[in-house]
């Protein structure tokens, strides 16, 4: 939203230059109506530049499957979360990994699956690996102030249900992040090659307050000034697995 203050100061001196400079034979009544056009397009663009929040919800009881479903595992080192993170001066963005998991299909729906994510996995890709800032954002991701990896390593996500919405597939779970467990909701493709599932969903957010993933956040302190980080995660999920 910092940019939509921006470009609204540029259009008022934007004005202002035009006004002063009648010399140049400026429609100003046009002029005014394309400035304040191109302002308000670029102000609901830089509004847009996160996606969507997943519906989140109290954790629900996981999907079970029919005896006749079948079973794909996750192919690990083909599959991985990507993920970017935001504060008022950038973004940071990265990948984790999925450690294991198994999805259960019926006639192509899903009907259940849990995924073991390994959080000790998170990694920076927006800073080079030989920069010693990569190490330093990897080192406090994975601390007590956000995801404490040494007292929860892994993160869980259980099916609990699939439905389709105007067309749209849209997989809902139970994500157990730290000591929480919610469900979210949020829109997924899948595609059938042989005996590879691939699955990808679109990018989603989820405000990491309510995964009690403290630091920064405005949800829990007051007076951060500019030196607050977003609640909002992003997250695309692309799986790849095999039929078992």
């Amino acid at each position: 939203m910092s940019l939509t203050f921006f470009y609204i100061f540029l259009g008022k001196y934007i004005l202002i230059f035009a006004i002063q400079n009648n010399k140049y034979h400026i429609n100003m009544k046009t002029s005014f109506f394309k400035i304040f056009a191109l302002i308000a397009i670029v102000a609901f663009s830089s509004c847009k530049e996160k996606a969507d929040e997943a519906e989140t919800s109290a954790a629900e009881e996981a999907a079970v499957a029919e005896a006749t479903a079948v079973i794909y595992k996750a192919v690990t080192d083909k599959s991985t979360i990507e993920w970017k993170g935001f504060k008022p001066t950038g973004s940071h963005n990265g990948t984790i990994a999925i450690a294991n998991g198994a999805i259960s299909v019926n006639d192509g729906n899903i009907e259940s699956g849990k995924f073991v994510i390994d959080m000790a996995s998170i990694a920076v890709t927006d800073i080079p690996v030989e920069d010693e800032g990569n190490a330093s954002l990897k080192g406090h991701l994975t601390s007590a102030d956000f995801f404490d990896v040494a007292t929860y390593p892994q993160a869980t996500f259980e099916v609990t249900g699939l439905k389709t919405i105007n067309g749209q597939a849209v997989l809902s779970g139970n994500l157990t992040l730290k000591d929480a467990t919610n469900n979210i909701s949020f829109p997924v493709s899948t595609n059938m090659e042989g005996n590879t599932m691939i699955l990808k969903s679109e990018t989603f957010t989820i405000d990491r307050s309510k995964w009690n993933v403290k630091y920064g956040s405005k949800s829990f302190f007051d007076n951060l000034g500019d030196k607050f980080i977003n609640d909002d995660i992003e997250l695309t999920i692309n799986l790849i697995a095999e039929k078992a």
